[in-house]
């Protein structure tokens, strides 16, 4: 399925302008700081915005176009097939779990899904008979969540679904809009100002920053080159500090992985990542123990990911050492900002017998002080150490 944006849109204080052609595979993330046109996006896509000058195609079928162009077409939100989960759950107050649920599934014409089996998916079983108002943050989103998927959308727009939840509510919705994802193969554009909840799921990224599109791509290419322009995004988020009720300090410059699962527990209550594909050639890197599941292990790779302020460098190999991750790489770029320098190493195997061996390739970012860097004399293309603790790397989904 695709998804064709190509139109204007007075924000003030600036204009909303897209000319991007989307992908709707898996989940797609939508970042940006506040005001930068993420849920007027969303807006826009699901129909409530009528005043934009443009077009919106899904797939052969054209949702709005109100440009020179003629027949001139708006098709209404509940004609679209669409659906729209907001920051708030918005459910019915007057009804119960069930009254909610089934509300949705009766404004569904041809129903092809099983409304138990939604239930089930959702986890709701045992919450069908309470009152709206009895439920926690997490558990309203799960039946908004649930409300939505029974209308039979063709896509499904979220919109900040996570934002007011503490950290075990958000894991538990990021692993279910997963499931959700993968047992229906439902497309998904999830807007969030977190780069940590959509580094876990999503497998591309749009960036949005006053109004246009600074980026559009895989979401650990997009996570990476967003390193470099962090403080262009903060600066424009602080800078319109007095339209935002809050400004978000979410973009943490990271190393994001996606690496098979070696072992989930090697007794001493560390899990284990295989860094190298080559059998004879991995690199292990270890994080906190991960909890057991059905999937076979073979089968199984993680999200992670570093921030650049966790991981140090060192000129010589490190022993005796508490910290147990250790890397050989080579700096490949360095870029100073401030008075800290992110510093770019490319890691591309073990080192042994003085020699370097060749595996697979994966970007490293560090954050470190002009200082360190001067007493260190760091340079391009120097071979060095990044060391990290195990509980440096990061994952929300286990």
């Amino acid at each position: 399925m695709n998804l064709n944006l190509s139109f204007q849109l007075d924000f003030p204080p600036f204009n909303l302008t897209i000319e991007q052609a989307l992908s709707l595979q898996g989940i797609t993330g939508i970042f940006g700081h506040s005001g930068s046109g993420k849920s007027t996006l969303l807006r826009a896509i699901a129909g409530l915005e009528k005043n934009l000058v443009g077009t919106i195609f899904l797939d052969d079928s054209c949702l709005i176009n109100n440009s020179d162009r003629k027949p001139k077409t708006f098709i209404k939100p509940e004609q679209r097939h669409i659906g729209l989960v907001f920051q708030d759950s918005r459910l019915f107050p007057h009804l119960n779990v069930l009254g909610n649920l089934k509300f949705a599934a009766k404004r569904c014409q041809n129903r092809r899904l099983d409304f138990n089996e939604i239930i089930k998916l959702t986890e709701l079983s045992s919450l069908l008979h309470k009152q709206v108002d009895e439920l926690s943050g997490g558990q309203k989103q799960r039946v908004a969540l649930a409300r939505a998927i029974l209308a039979e959308p063709k896509l499904l727009l979220l919109d900040e679904p996570l934002s007011a939840l503490d950290r075990q509510a958000k894991a538990s919705l990021l692993k279910l809009m997963l499931n959700i994802q993968k047992q229906l193969q439902l497309p998904i554009l999830y807007v969030s100002h977190s780069m940590d909840e959509l580094q876990q799921v999503c497998d591309k990224l749009l960036v949005l920053s006053q109004g246009k599109v600074i980026g559009y791509g895989g979401i650990h290419q997009m996570i990476h080159q967003l390193n470099y322009t962090q403080n262009h995004t903060q600066n424009y988020a602080q800078s319109h500090a007095s339209h935002n009720a809050q400004v978000e300090n979410d973009l943490h410059q990271q190393t994001s992985l996606s690496l098979p699962i070696k072992t989930l527990d090697n007794g001493h209550g560390l899990a284990v990542l295989s860094l190298s594909s080559a059998l004879d050639e991995q690199q292990e890197i270890y994080l906190p123990a991960l909890a057991k599941n059905t999937e076979p292990l073979h089968e199984q790779t993680l999200r992670c990911f570093i921030l650049a302020s966790d991981i140090s460098i060192s000129l010589i190999e490190p022993f005796n050492s508490s910290i147990v991750n250790h890397l050989f790489a080579k700096i490949t770029a360095l870029n100073s900002q401030g008075n800290k320098v992110l510093v770019t190493a490319l890691y591309g195997g073990k080192k042994k017998n003085g020699g370097e061996k060749k595996g697979q390739e994966q970007i490293f970012f560090v954050n470190i002080s002009t200082f360190s860097q001067q007493q260190l004399a760091l340079k391009i293309g120097q071979s060095v150490y990044l060391q990290f603790k195990a509980g440096a790397v990061r994952t929300y989904l286990y």
